[in-house]
């Protein structure tokens, strides 16, 4: 960064400046000083001051406030509420409001016990913390109320907020700094290691913490810096950080203060620790880097304030304000006509970097995490970022929009860099790394570094070392370090703060010797034919040294490489940048202060007032940009912000055809020679038809290109043509269009926009003329078809693709929007074994649209891709399918290892789905049978059990209709053909093998030695859960009801909880005599020990001997049938089934079937009282048929349950 003075305004009454504030948001300044003077100002709102003057020119406003009578020593803005507060020596406290265009006193305080010491407001605005030398703490608000208030016993000097408000840091007289919350409570006290090295009590001068409104330079940066009047500077990542920065200023210091970005930090002081040096400014990077120093008049800096961009600071010295202009350090560069830049935003952690094209106007925005620096060179730029590994940096390779084209990392820290169309070079310390990017990234020649593009592709040396070698990462402590560095496509120079310039050859890397400057270098830069060097020294002094090169001294071997010189006597001050042309080795530009200066040998131009950064210095034309705004607009840059100079010698030659003859033009160009200027001249003999003149003009700027214009010219029998022809050449190319459409010839117009890329003017052309054919316009569709999806527009990119009928390219652009359905279109568009519906197939694929990959396979030709296509993404269905539609055998045996494997896993379930996609039903019923009878013998949830028998059932059901759906489309067989008689036969025997996989998957029945049925088993549970359900909601009549159709499924459930359950329901329901059985049948269970046999008789003891074993009513649920009469007689038999039906909603039978309604599903009745306006059966949850109104009105008498024998 560069910094320099560039106004003064002097205080009336010689007043000294106590303190000074610049508000950021509308630009006010306010200055405190002796006698209670307090003056706002505000400045011209202008790019850059370069006068250095003193008075109160370029003052927008001069106010001063009235209502101090002592000195005024603190004053801080609210940002947020456009409000001034400002204190003095007597402890006044008066805050100041603007009403049009003035200011105004709005509020008054003073406690008349103690001086102010310091306040600052909250980043938000919302609350003030005001302390004072005897201890005392305020914080209020923003209306004027006080929030707390606390009394400290110590005395306080500094204060700050954290970022989020939440903490204020206080600095007491003895060197302490303290951590207290937003309410006033003690926290911690901050470690100050800048203050190990020193003995007695250290003064703390500067408090300062960034609160991250600009957000910040790189994640985790220093943002609190703490200060000693000794010069000790530390850095921290917040109040608790042990892993701080300490720096030595070297000065006695007065004041730090942030720039409103974080990334750099001003210490104001004075030369020397006694305090009697010069006055100066020492500006610190985040990271603790010393960036610049800036020497100030007078005796002492007393306050500074930084504006809002950091681009100027004010300075209180003594009765004066200085304002000093800021370059800062920007990471940018320009390259192939564009410019990249970075910047940080609030809200993203990353670094936004833009690629902006200055000719298109088109910007590429990327974002880099840990940026530290940009460079750039011929066709390529690079960004140089930090690595996940400490110490390591990663240096990425990008061409024009931003796209890494190679990368590489290293262990030196770039602290500088340089960068040539073939090299990469960084040094650190006095280590240097040298990558040939070009050989790398394989656009290098074979010959490069001793023949080998990877033998020495990328080199670390240090510089002391005695031969270039490869060394691993140091040089950081050396006495003598790098400074400055500078290469030319043979030559690298490493300048050191010695003043030693040291020289090598590339790409070979091989010394040739050393140069000796009478400075230290801080900048340098090698002119187009390397014989001269420019050198900024740390003053921004610029000096220049010339180089002997080899050729020009006796009995030289032509290396190349110089190995003397001299370094020349003439300098210019305040130099912050500078450009050599690209073209001339005479020719170069320099910012001076405010001014742009083009110096043609040592003798300098008349200056231009401008702040921009040299960009490109080219055809006597330098190119530049304002940097400083492209920064504030962010990613939208605008036009006027590239700037164009022009040198003397081109102003007076365009000058001199405008009014002299042709002849003395020439005479001037032959006095000036420069091919820019030849060029110049021969545009104006071409316009003037003066051919010979061109011809010759071409010649000596060695054109060949305009040279065979002319011949053409001559060929030419047309004056109008002839002006079409040069005004193509001028690059005019909407006069040349004109020219051509009034010779009636619009075939060349649209040759020439055809040529020139712009096919959005050729396609007008052709629609507009009529001329032309429709293979012209297809191949300009496609053409504005393929810029647009150069740009990512791929809306309109399909569009043209669409009508230029380009499958192949609309594809891909429907595939980049997501457009699968226009996709799936172009798929039924294209012809059978299209190459084009197997790349389709592969982008269906990649989003997991299976039946749409399957199906553009297929059509393609490649059934086995479809198929593997429908394995991959797990559509065993339509695998299945597919394989015996075209007999592919291998698909069941791949999917029956692929269920093994889930099952070897454990994974039952995934396996289950595996089987139910592929319509493996069989299997699914059988997995899932296992699985609830697992469930059941660990004495899993119920409901769990219920849903994994419902699920077999359902699938015993899907296997039997699809055995039935398959045997009647056999039976059903075209007539008249042959063979045709052995259709029922067929019919019959797939069905009988549908039946046995029916048995084999438990759809048989429950039958002694036969599978349970899923059905039976589905049933079981959901009664259990239903008597369960009723008896907590103590419905003990239904409970027991239900209970009692559990003795069905005894061969399901365990026998002792279905009678224990029916028990209990029976006690509690009143039936005594139901109870009874339930405990006989308890007692007389065969599985259970004696102790359980045992406590079972004694409470049905207990029961039976308070109430009798009778039921108070005979209900028809309570017969006993078939097999429960015959078990009590030794015997077994199937139970008959029952002539009423279970309501599988309440567990009641249901007296008139006329008031039920049966599910399709799972065969069962269901009550229309019980349905209660749900049309879902209980059992299976599927969808009821709908009843009718008469059959709802009959079934009111069902209500009646109760039948006695």
């Amino acid at each position: 960064m560069f910094s320099y003075l560039s106004k003064k305004i002097a205080i009336p009454n010689n007043a000294k400046l106590k303190c000074i504030a610049w508000n950021g948001e509308q630009g006010w300044i306010a200055c405190g000083g002796e006698q209670g003077m307090l003056k706002v100002l505000k400045l011209e709102d202008v790019k850059a001051i370069a006068d250095v003057s003193p008075g109160g020119q370029g003052l927008n406003a001069n106010q001063t406030l009235q209502g101090h009578a002592d000195s005024v020593v603190v004053a801080a803005w609210n940002e947020q509420h456009n409000k001034l507060t400002t204190s003095d020596s007597n402890g006044l406290i008066i805050v100041w409001t603007l009403h049009k265009g003035l200011w105004f006193e709005e509020m008054i305080n003073n406690r008349n016990k103690s001086v102010v010491s310091d306040m600052r407001w909250a980043a938000d605005g919302s609350k003030i913390c005001i302390i004072y030398a005897d201890g005392a703490v305020i914080v209020g608000g923003v209306d004027g109320n006080r929030i707390w208030g606390k009394e400290l016993d110590m005395q306080l000097t500094l204060l700050d907020w954290s970022p989020d408000g939440r903490r204020l840091l206080f600095c007491t007289a003895a060197g302490d700094c303290h951590s207290i919350d937003a309410g006033g409570n003690p926290v911690s006290k901050v470690p100050l290691h800048c203050k190990d090295a020193y003995t007695g009590q250290a003064e703390i001068i500067g408090l300062e913490w960034y609160k991250g409104q600009e957000g910040y330079s790189e994640p985790g940066c220093p943002v609190l810096a703490i200060c000693l009047r000794t010069g000790q500077l530390q850095l921290m990542k917040d109040e608790m950080d042990d892993t701080c920065l300490v720096l030595k200023t070297g000065m006695q210091a007065s004041n730090i203060k942030w720039n409103s970005n974080g990334s750099v930090l001003a210490v104001s002081g004075v030369m020397g620790t006694t305090g009697s040096g010069a006055a100066l400014v020492q500006f610190y990077s985040y990271s603790g880097q010393h960036l610049r120093t800036l020497r100030v008049p007078g005796t002492g800096i007393n306050a500074l304030a930084w504006e809002k961009g950091g681009l100027r600071i004010a300075l209180a010295v003594e009765s004066f304000v200085y304002f000093a202009n800021v370059q800062p350090n920007y990471h940018w560069a320009y390259f192939a006509g564009t410019v990249v830049y970075a910047f940080s935003k609030p809200d993203r952690a990353e670094a936004c970097v833009v690629f902006w094209d200055v000719q298109t106007h088109e910007t590429h925005a990327k974002y880099v995490r840990r940026l530290v620096t940009v460079k750039a060179a011929g066709q390529h730029c690079i960004l140089v970022t930090r690595g996940e590994e400490t110490g390591q940096c990663n240096v990425i390779l990008c061409d024009a929009i931003g796209t890494p084209v190679d990368s590489n990392a290293t262990v030196v820290e770039p602290l500088c860099l340089t960068m040539t169309s073939t090299h990469v070079v960084a040094a650190s310390g006095d280590t240097v790394f040298v990558w040939l990017y070009s050989a790398a990234s394989g656009t290098g020649n074979a010959n490069a570094v001793g023949g080998s593009k990877l033998a020495q592709a990328e080199a670390t040396f240090k510089i002391d070392a005695a031969a270039a070698a490869l060394s691993p990462r140091g040089g950081e402590g050396t006495s003598n370090p790098i400074t400055a560095i500078a290469a030319a496509p043979h030559m690298l120079l490493i300048g050191r703060s010695s003043g030693e310039v040291h020289c090598y050859t590339l790409p070979d890397l091989v010394s040739a010797g050393k140069h000796t400057l009478r400075c230290r270098p801080q900048a340098l830069a090698l002119n187009c034919n390397s014989t001269r060097m420019s050198v900024i020294d740390l003053h921004g002094v610029l000096s220049f040294y010339d180089f002997l090169m080899p050729a020009q001294q006796p009995g030289a071997q032509g290396s190349g490489v110089p190995t003397s010189g001299e370094h020349l006597a003439v300098e210019r001050k305040d130099v912050w940048n500078m450009l050599w042309s690209e073209d001339s080795p005479d020719l170069f530009a320099m910012m001076e202060k405010g001014r742009m200066y083009i110096f043609r040998g040592l003798d300098p131009e008349e200056p231009v007032q401008c702040a921009a950064r040299l960009c490109c210095f080219r055809d006597l034309e330098v190119t530049a940009v304002m940097l400083d705004d492209i920064m504030k607009a962010g990613i939208e840059p605008e036009k006027h912000q590239v700037l164009q100079f022009e040198t003397r010698s081109l102003r007076d030659t365009r000058q001199l055809l405008n009014t002299v003859s042709i002849a003395d033009t020439m005479q001037f160009i032959e006095e000036n020679p420069h091919p820019r200027l030849w060029r110049a001249l021969a545009e104006h003999a071409l316009k003037a038809r003066s051919y010979d003149t061109a011809e010759k003009s071409f010649v000596r700027c060695v054109d060949y290109q305009g040279i065979q214009v002319v011949k053409q010219l001559r060929r030419m029998d047309t004056p109008l043509k002839q002006d079409a022809e040069i005004a193509l050449y001028l690059k005019q190319f909407d006069e040349a269009e004109s020219l051509y459409r009034r010779m009636d010839r619009p075939d060349l117009a649209i040759d020439m926009r055809m040529r020139l890329g712009d096919w959005f003017a050729a396609e007008k052309l052709l629609k507009t003329s009529g001329s032309g054919n429709d293979t012209l316009m297809v191949t300009i569709w496609n053409k504005i078809g393929d810029h647009h999806a150069d740009r990512h527009k791929w809306h309109k990119a399909a569009a043209y693709y669409a009508q230029a009928k380009n499958s192949d390219a609309l594809a891909d652009a429907l595939y980049r929007l997501e457009d699968f359905e226009g996709l799936e279109q172009l798929t039924a568009a294209l012809p059978e074994g299209s190459p084009l519906l197997l790349q389709m197939g592969e982008q269906f694929q990649s989003v997991g649209l299976c039946q749409q990959a399957a199906a553009a396979y297929i059509k393609g030709g490649e059934v086995k891709r479809a198929v593997d296509c429908c394995v991959l993404l797990s559509q065993w269905d339509q695998a299945v399918t597919l394989a015996q539609e075209h007999s592919i055998p291998q698909i069941q045996t791949l999917l029956f290892k692929y269920a093994a494997m889930l099952l070897e896993q454990q994974r039952t379930m995934e396996a289950v789905q595996l089987y139910r996609k592929a319509h493996f039903h069989k299997e699914a019923a059988q997995l899932l049978l296992q699985l609830a009878k697992s469930e059941a013998a660990s004495h899993g949830p119920p409901l769990r059990i219920k849903k994994l028998y419902l699920l077999a059932a359902l699938e015993v059901d899907q296997l039997k209709a699809r055995m039935l759906n398959i045997g009647e489309q056999i039976s059903t067989g075209s007539p008249g053909k042959a063979g045709s008689a052995s259709t029922g036969t067929a019919a019959a025997a797939h069905t009988l093998a549908g039946l046995v996989e029916l048995e084999a998957a438990g759809g048989a029945g429950a039958g002694a030695g036969a599978a349970v049925s899923a059905w039976h088993g589905t049933q079981a549970y959901h009664f259990w859960l239903l008597a369960h359900r009723q008896l907590y909601a103590g419905n003990t009549d239904a409970a027991m009801r239900t209970a009692l159709h559990l003795r069905k499924y005894d061969d399901v459930l365990d026998p002792q909880d279905v009678y224990s359950l029916l028990g209990l329901t029976a006690f509690y329901n009143g039936f005594f005599g139901q109870c009874s059985k339930a405990f006989t049948r308890l007692e007389s269970l065969t599985n259970i020990d004696e102790a359980k046999r045992e406590s079972f008789a004694d409470l049905a003891m207990s029961i039976f001997m308070k109430d009798p074993p009778n039921d108070p009513k005979t209900l028809y649920e309570t017969r006993e049938h078939g097999s429960i009469k015959l078990a009590s007689l030794g015997m077994t038999s199937k139970p008959k089934a029952s002539k009423r039906e279970v309501c599988v909603a309440s567990g009641k039978l249901i007296k008139d079937m006329s008031t039920a309604v049966c599910c399709k599903t799972c065969k069962q009745y269901t009550s229309y009282a019980e349905r209660q306006d749900k049309d879902i059966c209980a059992l299976c949850h599927t969808q009821l048929p709908l009843g009718s109104s008469t059959s709802l009105m009959t079934s009111l008498s069902y209500l009646d349950t109760d039948m006695e024998e």
